[in-house]
Parts: structure tokens; sequence; C-alpha cells
């Protein structure tokens, strides 16, 4: 069974699709987020509830099962919300989240994953971070991309503002690391690739996913490779020996290793360390 503080892919998946569903909780994904919101028209908002409620009464998920819920603002909230009260998924994903959003939501219920997609949201991000429930926030670049009149750009310097500052705003309000924006063509696997790798550097510990075929992509580079765990399990032998002899820094390969070296290492371990738990 998957965990929230370790998941890696949390792929989206319409919740008026029935196949479409069934794939997803087949997929391998850590998180199978049942979207009530965009990916359903107006029309089939209430159709969509009694597909979610058939499908997830009776099929089970090796990993985390999470609802997303319409908007706090739209008329569609309220049902969701009773449908996720009924069904108890793992997780809640609360769309265009704002701090007045969360406060909606109440403070019973499962862990929320907020997704940081309005300017509103994205200025008031640590509010949102550090509300009771939230245990999560992903950045929602195509919406905020909107708002915010951005040009889209093969680099994605346009949004890396947003991306830091969930980032920094995580980490401040001492949740989990944040997870990353989808990555919209789903034939193109290097460039998902690519923006993961760059996600990761930047402090994000997941992605969201749009197809079963990004979960492998994604859960590969979030995981540390065999090469990164024999670095960072050298680092940390090399600095206990040190401490042991009296020293708080000392050198591995010419390079100074120090407590926040260390503590870096260490934060590698775990991570493995969770996935490898996650996986068994």
């Amino acid at each position: 069974m998957s965990t929230l503080a370790a998941a890696r892919s949390f792929l989206f998946a319409p919740g008026h699709d029935e196949r479409k569903l069934r794939k997803a909780l087949a997929s391998g994904a850590d998180v199978v987020v049942v979207d009530l919101e965009d990916a359903v028209s107006v029309e089939q908002k209430d159709a969509a509830r009694e597909v979610v409620r058939s499908v997830l009464a009776e099929d089970a998920s090796l990993g985390l099962v999470a609802i997303r819920v319409n908007g706090a603002h739209t008329a569609f909230f309220a049902a969701d919300v009773e449908l996720a009260d009924e069904l108890r998924p793992d997780v809640l994903v609360l769309p265009k989240a704002t701090p007045g959003a969360g406060v909606a939501l109440g403070e019973e219920g499962p862990p929320v994953v907020a997704i940081v997609e309005t300017a509103d949201g994205l200025r008031h991000a640590y509010e949102v971070a550090s509300l009771p429930r939230v245990e999560a926030l992903v950045v929602g670049t195509v919406d905020l991309g909107v708002e915010l009149r951005l040009e889209q750009r093969v680099d994605g310097l346009e949004i890396l503002f947003a991306r830091s500052k969930v980032v920094l705003d995580s980490a401040a309000a001492r949740i989990r690391a944040p997870i990353d924006r989808v990555w919209t063509d789903v034939r193109d696997g290097d460039g998902l690739e690519a923006d993961t790798e760059f996600a990761r550097s930047l402090g994000f510990r997941g992605k969201a996913c749009i197809h079963p075929d990004q979960v492998e992509i994604v859960n590969r580079v979030f995981t540390p490779s065999d090469e990164e765990l024999s670095q960072a399990r050298r680092v940390v032998e090399a600095y206990e020996q040190a401490v042991g002899e009296g020293q708080g820094v000392t050198a591995l390969d010419g390079e100074m290793i120090d407590l926040p070296v260390v503590e870096r290492a260490r934060q590698v371990l775990a991570l493995a360390e969770r996935s490898a738990v996650d996986a068994s």
C-alpha cells in the first residue's frame, strides 16, 4: 500500500468514464485521482458521481485512491464532498485551492492535496499548506498560466517562479515536498522525463499524470538510482566516521562533507526506503 508521504505519480482519470477509471486503478500509479472536476462536463456531473460510486465500491486498488472534487466556489462542491464522505477515499484533492476553499472542506475527513492554480492561490500557498488537513500541494500551471497571461516556453521558465514558490511554501509549512505540473503531451515520453528531472532538481517529489503510460517514467525519476544510493551511503559513512573522530567536517572524493550535505544524503536514503516499502 502506498503512502501519501512517499507518493510519486498522481494519475488523474475522468470520473464519468468507467473504462478509463478501471484502467487507471490497474496502472500502478501511487495515487489514482478520480476526477469530478475538469475532466467532467457540467451535463455529466451527476452521472459521474454514480459511476465513481459504482467503481470504487468494487474495485480494489493497490495504491491510494483520491477524489478531486469541484471547486468550493461551484454549485457542485457540496454534492462532491458528500460523495467523498460516503466513499471515504484515501485522499481528497481540492482544485483552485485558497485558504477559504480549504476552510470550506471542514476539519474532518481524509488528508487533502491542494492544487495551486490561481493567482490568489499562488499568493497564499503558504496559508493553504498550513491548513490542518493539507498534506501536499500541487502546482497547476495550465489554469495558472492562462490567468497570468504566460506564454509557453520550451524550457518552462515562464512557470519557474510558481514552481519554486510552491516548493518554498511547502517546506516552510513543514509538509511533504509538492507535486509538479501535468506534462500535457502524452506521446512525448522524452519530454516528460526531462521535465520530471527538472522538477526533481527544483525540490518536487511527485508529478501529476494524465495517462497510464506516464506513470513508469515519473516513478522511475523520483526513485533514487543505485548510483545515488551508493553515493549517499558513502557520504553518511564518511561523516559518521569523522564525527566519531571528533570532527564536524570531512572530505570525500575531494568534496567537503558537512551536516547539510549529510542531511541531503539521508533524505535520499529515506526516500528509497519509503519507495521500497510501498512496492512491497
